[in-house]
């Protein structure tokens, strides 16, 4: 198993990866049993769920409510290193890495919380591209990457007290 997104083999909790400076999405939820299987083990596709919530706060905290529809996912890697259990809390930081001029990196770490006897523990790590495509795409899938509006760029890069 490799180490992560973040380097090596050190765990981060969700305040460590949400380093300061760094754009960072933060969601909790539960596991549902939608999210299981007859065992009440998550299936592994509610982590891109889990994952695309953090990323959709991350957006909504920015002030960027139109980045959805005009940024598709163009790669996706997942290590799954703990099963999460049906009702147990889950914390999901996702990060920034890098803004390049048309295309956005991304990592994350999604947590199992804490249960009686079992120890918070990180289920699941990776890293996820998105690439922006121009407002006339309607779809299409010829579309063209575009670079990102530059207003886009700024909501992100700035001091978020600034």
């Amino acid at each position: 198993m490799s180490g992560g997104p973040l380097g090596g083999r050190v765990t981060l909790s969700p305040d460590q990866l949400a380093r300061p400076h760094t754009p960072c999405g933060v969601h909790r939820t539960r596991v549902e049993w939608i999210d299981t299987d007859a065992a009440g083990i998550y299936h592994n596709s509610a982590v891109i769920r889990y994952v695309e919530a953090a990323e959709a706060e991350l957006m909504r905290a920015h002030g960027l409510l139109d980045y959805f529809p005009r940024a598709p996912r163009v790669r996706y890697e997942v290590d799954f290193a703990a099963p999460l259990r049906f009702g147990q809390e889950v914390t999901t930081v996702v990060r920034i890495e890098r803004i390049g001029t048309t295309s956005m990196s991304f990592a994350f770490e999604v947590w199992g919380e804490e249960l009686p006897q079992r120890p918070r523990v990180r289920a699941a790590s990776g890293r996820y591209v998105t690439v922006h495509v121009g407002s006339g795409h309607d779809g299409d899938a010829a579309a063209r990457s575009a670079p990102w509006p530059a207003a886009w760029v700024e909501a992100l890069t700035r001091h978020p007290h600034s």
